[in-house]
């Protein structure tokens, strides 16, 4: 029998959002902590969460993850969480009043970029505070992507 610890699977990426990288220029990424609910994180576990249209908000002294979908645990029954609901993020002062500055001053923008397991077990958020991409942007995004394709397609067969 396998001790206990080993079961585990380091850094677990349950749900990512794929666009936020196409859509939005990384300027910088933090990881914050989420206020879950008992049947919010063993449906977590399941791996059935979406993030891709959520986004945070900055209210008053707190940070809130707005708009994600963890869907309901099956065997919770009448104990169940609301899948849409807005979720607290666990920040510090610092970091929290960097990103209000980061939104206030520059107009950047909250995205969540994954959730995930971290080595002791606990659900976090990797949040970027972003600048969103013109169309023009996206499009040389995408240039540049088909350009190492083809560059890594020519060099496999040499």
């Amino acid at each position: 029998m396998a001790p206990r610890g080993s079961q585990r699977v380091v850094n677990k990426i349950v749900a990512e959002n794929r666009k936020a990288r196409f859509n939005y220029e990384i300027v910088d990424t933090y990881e914050a902590g989420l206020v879950l609910t008992g049947t919010e994180v063993k449906s977590l576990r399941d791996g059935k969460a979406n993030i891709a249209e959520s986004y945070a908000s900055d209210e008053g002294d707190e940070i809130w993850l707005i708009n994600s979908h963890l869907p309901e645990y099956l065997q919770a029954n009448r104990f169940n969480h609301e899948p849409r609901r807005r979720r607290k993020l666990l920040l510090n002062k610092r970091e929290i009043s960097r990103l209000r500055a980061g939104i206030n001053r520059e107009g950047m923008t909250l995205v969540p970029l994954k959730i995930y397991f971290n080595e002791k077990g606990r659900a976090k958020l990797e949040l970027a505070l972003a600048k969103g991409k013109k169309l023009h942007d996206k499009r040389e995004t995408e240039k540049e992507r088909d350009w190492n394709r083809q560059k890594s397609r020519l060099l496999k067969t040499g």
